[in-house]
């Protein structure tokens, strides 16, 4: 058992290592020219306007077109949308209802090196008009032709909202990939008519953006809820695809990109990397720091602060699976250095109160068991609030569909909307850096500290805190 405990040690110490490399650096394969990303490292951090500038564009309906303003705020939401589902977290979007135009700000993408602002457009995905027809016939172009070119059974404004999702494996089949589609009060008659007609032969409803088909479902069932499920050889990529571009074009007309330029950016990548650098240099004097005064538990908490910070990093790159990646600000990396300021504010609590567990006369073992005890409570409360914090600020200045905000629009349904990325990456990434202090400061230095007690070299009160006549 106490072989194990010590083996503890070298198993933290090496994940944390692990981390660290990997959140920094990434892992991919390379074939030719082609490179497979299998984790995500720094390299795939998507900076913010102020640091890398971006793209300023302007989308306006068709000339023939008198945009109702209903129209106009619908046409935003959907923008809104977009840039979310794309990870597009430092955006600006504008609505000049006087003068029918919507004004988007974003940032340029993640490696992104010709900053053609054409290409970066492209990236928000189809703006064309989004219809749904019956059939799927074609002419040599493409076009929609014969009933399906004349009998549109749904438009744009029809569509509540599309998203990907996965069916639950039944009878021993596995589980399939689907996109959950939504219809407005609008659409939902419409759709009951048009599948009680094809339900009986297994009909198609072929889903068109402009003259672009992008899918051809056929209706198994008459749908009179507004609530529907396309099926098909989806993957997870290929679902939540087709579930963006239902989500782009569903607009009540089609949006042009009237025009376009480049955003400079406000600070810039210089102001980034000094603010790394200085980052940095703090993380290197405060592991000194606390090496110098609180010995062993010091270089253990130094550890598990590197481990704090390549966890928050690898939370922003989309190293983790279930947690996409998220465009960085320069106060992001603000928080990412306030949420160390708390681990570091955590192992002094909890080194100071192994100090005081020695010189009550306990062993170290037990020292370091009550220490870590004692100290949860301060630590969790200062965190808590902390956290409290963040997702407040993420609620308020976050898009309206993130969960945060979804939690809290009871109480900011009486404000206007105020999307602000910057203040949102800085909530974001303050929130990811004390929940990794949690899991460092308190999960892993504690697993760590109590592991290298049972090494003989290492059994000294002095090294804990401790005087040396305590031995």
């Amino acid at each position: 058992m106490k072989k194990r405990g010590k083996i503890t040690f070298f198993v933290v110490f090496a994940l944390i290592v692990l981390l660290a490399y990997t959140a920094i650096a990434g892992i991919s394969t390379r074939y030719g020219d082609v490179e497979n990303i299998i984790i995500k490292g720094v390299d795939s951090i998507r900076w913010g306007i102020d640091i890398r500038g971006g793209v300023d564009v302007t989308f306006t309906p068709p000339a023939d077109v008198e945009a109702t303003d209903d129209e106009m705020s619908a046409a935003e939401s959907v923008i809104k949308q977009r840039l979310v589902s794309q990870n597009i977290t430092d955006s600006e979007v504008y609505t000049d209802y006087q003068n029918d135009r919507i004004i988007v700000r974003f940032p340029w993408k993640e490696g992104e090196s010709d900053f053609n602002p054409e290409n970066a457009i492209k990236e928000l995905g189809e703006t064309a008009e989004l219809t749904f027809r019956e059939g799927n016939s074609t002419d040599s172009t493409g076009a929609p032709t014969g009933t399906t070119a004349t009998n549109i059974i749904l438009t744009g404004s029809d569509v509540k909202s599309a998203k990907a999702g996965q069916t639950s494996g039944q009878s021993g089949s596995s589980a399939q990939f689907v996109v959950q589609l939504e219809l407005n009060d609008s659409g939902k008659e419409k759709f009951s008519e048009a599948t009680a007609k094809l339900a009986p032969s297994n009909g198609i409803i072929s889903i068109w953006l402009d003259n672009q088909m992008i899918s051809y479902p056929n209706v198994k069932d008459h749908i009179t809820d507004g609530i529907a499920t396309i099926s098909g050889n989806f993957d997870a990529e290929s679902a939540k695809e087709l579930a963006d571009k239902i989500n782009a074009g569903a607009l009540p007309f089609a949006l042009t990109a009237d025009n376009y330029n480049t955003i400079n950016p406000t600070l810039g990548l210089d102001a980034k990397d000094a603010m790394v650098l200085a980052g940095g240099i703090a993380l290197l004097l405060v592991c000194l720091y606390m090496i110098i005064v609180y010995r062993l538990p010091g270089a253990v908490a130094s550890i598990a602060l590197v481990g704090q910070t390549a966890g928050a990093i690898a939370a922003i790159s989309g190293y983790f699976a279930p947690f996409p990646s998220f465009t960085l600000t320069l106060p992001g990396i603000a928080g990412i250095v306030l949420a160390i300021g708390m681990g570091v504010d955590a192992n002094v609590i909890t080194a100071e109160r192994i100090k005081e567990e020695l010189r009550s006369g306990k062993s170290v073992n037990a020292a370091i068991q009550s220490g870590y005890k004692r100290a949860f409570s301060a630590i969790f409360d200062g965190n808590i609030t902390v956290i409290i914090v963040a997702i407040i600020l993420m609620g308020a200045f976050g898009p309206p569909a993130s969960m945060f905000a979804t939690l809290l629009k009871p109480i900011f349904q009486f404000f206007p909307s105020a999307i602000t990325g910057s203040i949102y990456s800085f909530g974001y990434t303050l929130l990811v850096g004390v929940l990794m202090n949690f899991v460092m400061g308190m999960g892993a230095s504690r697993l760590m500290l109590k592991s290298v007690s049972k090494f003989k070299c290492f059994g000294s009160k002095w090294l804990y805190g401790g005087k040396k006549d305590e031995e």
